[in-house]
């Protein structure tokens, strides 16, 4: 197997899932430990001093751990330590994958559609993960993607279709108030196109962040994520009528 020995570990993140290792959710902890579930809920074992640290990513919402260190930690035994070295069969999160792409989690979650990354998919905890190659593959690929072509207006999609959300979703990461002109500019797609991911786009992450800051509602979240008034109309007329948002 490819190592990746001396490869500078991702900012702002956890212990990762590393190569050969197998992660467990609170769930799969409370068995591992011998709890029954509502005892477990109650006395929040992974809270105690000399517990396992959780190899899920930095602010991730759901805690995973090391199994091995968990049985070790049960058993009274020394914690293994977990390999530092960064390894291809490591597995990244949306947040882990993100740091690694160099854009923010929301656009992961657009390009986990491309069957470059939703082939390799994998489900830890319910959380989903992809190997550090199938993520630095679909890298080097989005980054040949990338390049400029100087193909004229009008002259078809420079994008392929399944990958235009993903590069709509860059636009909005580097400024949330990207017109549909620019959109046409760099993505050689049609006017209409442009308008229709771009509504979608923000739709969505307006829905995502009432999810993630509940009591936020649409207009609030619109103009925390920086939405223009021109186009914020549109955008929560689309979050209202494609996710039921209020």
């Amino acid at each position: 197997m490819l190592e990746f020995a001396g490869a500078p570990h991702l900012p702002g993140v956890g212990l990762l899932i590393r190569a050969g290792r197998t992660a467990v959710g609170r769930e799969e902890l409370a068995d591992v430990l011998g709890m029954k579930w509502a005892a477990f809920r109650r006395a929040k074992p992974y809270a105690e001093d000399g517990f396992p640290v959780p190899v899920s990513s930095a602010d991730a919402r759901v805690l995973l751990w090391d199994l091995e260190q968990v049985e070790a930690y049960r058993d009274g035994r020394p914690q293994p330590v977990i390999p530092d070295s960064e390894h291809e069969e490591d597995l990244l999160d949306r947040r882990e994958a993100a740091v690694l792409l160099d854009v923010k989690p929301r656009s992961v979650d657009s390009y986990k559609t491309d069957p470059g990354l939703a082939d390799h998919v994998v489900v830890v905890g319910g959380v989903e993960h992809w190997p550090r190659a199938a993520v630095l593959a679909y890298a080097a690929g989005r980054g040949a993607m990338s390049a400029p072509s100087g193909r004229p207006k009008g002259s078809g999609d420079m994008v392929p279709r399944d990958l235009l959300p993903g590069r709509i979703a860059e636009l909005l990461d580097a400024n949330p108030a990207v017109t549909a002109a620019h959109a046409v500019d760099v993505l050689g797609i049609s006017v209409p196109a442009a308008q229709r991911h771009l509504q979608q786009e923000r739709a969505a992450r307006i829905v995502a962040l009432m999810h993630t800051e509940p009591g936020l509602g649409v207009e609030e979240a619109a103009e925390h994520l920086g939405y223009p008034p021109a186009v914020r109309r549109a955008a929560l007329k689309a979050a209202q009528e494609l996710y039921g948002a209020s």
